[in-house]
């Protein structure tokens, strides 16, 4: 267990808010907070898919292995970062159960693999499944704050946070799952685990794709009111120009 680089990160992500604290004062908690977590999302996703797809092993053939430096550095690095996260969320009361319980199991998980030294391999992939939407997620709640997220930009975010956790974080996210499951190098406190990752991923997901739902139906229906309002201002035109 590496004590020493899990604690380094915790202290890390704790002085990387502290600093956005001094350098957007004017700015609430919640705003460096995310910073915070958009920064951790950028350097994880970046790290741990060097992990997955360069340094290696595959997950999807090797779950269950021993893991290498990098993946306990990943891992550590990773677990501060939600140790920190999960403080503020409390301290602050800002997120719901459903948040709660992921940053839980998340923490569980990497505790876990660190102290085993097994299936850091799967943890990383499912880190990075887990935190490739993060960074659009933030920037959705940053174009809310800077009254940009009525426009197209906003969509764009949008759609491609809807279409990476569909195709990742669920779509792949299944075949890991699967792999991990069926894997006899894994042990089953680590597949039980899986299986609680994988139930929030579709929590989630049921929840997005309402969301997806009323924000198209309400679009929708702007364009139809938008529509309508074009058609009754060319018909008084017309009557107009006849009279």
């Amino acid at each position: 267990m590496p004590v020493p680089a899990v604690i380094c990160s915790l202290i890390g992500w704790f002085c990387l808010y502290l600093a956005f604290c001094w350098m957007f004062s004017h700015r609430g908690p919640e705003w460096n907070c995310r910073l915070v977590t958009l920064t951790h999302g950028v350097v994880i996703v970046l790290l741990t898919a060097y992990v997955v797809f360069i340094d290696g092993p595959w997950p999807l053939t090797h779950a269950g292995t021993e893991n290498t430096q990098l993946q306990t550095l990943s891992l550590a690095v990773c677990l501060g970062y939600f140790f920190f996260d999960m403080g503020w969320c409390v301290c602050n009361r800002t997120e719901g159960p459903v948040m709660l319980a992921h940053h839980a199991a998340s923490i569980v998980g990497i505790l876990l693999a660190l102290l085993m030294g097994e299936s850091g391999c799967e943890t990383c992939g499912v880190i990075f499944g887990s935190e490739i939407t993060n960074p659009l997620l933030q920037s959705r709640w940053f174009l809310r704050q800077v009254g940009l997220y009525d426009s197209l930009l906003g969509d764009a975010v949008d759609l491609l946070f809807i279409f990476l956790f569909a195709t990742v974080r669920v779509g792949v996210g299944t075949a890991m799952f699967y792999c991990e499951i069926t894997s006899p190098r894994t042990s089953l406190i680590m597949k039980l685990g899986g299986v609680v990752m994988y139930g929030l991923a579709w929590v989630f997901m049921v929840d997005i794709a309402k969301f997806g739902y009323k924000k198209s139906k309400a679009k929708y229906k702007r364009w139809r009111e938008k529509h309508k309002l074009k058609e009754t201002d060319a018909q008084r035109l017309s009557e107009h120009s006849d009279k």
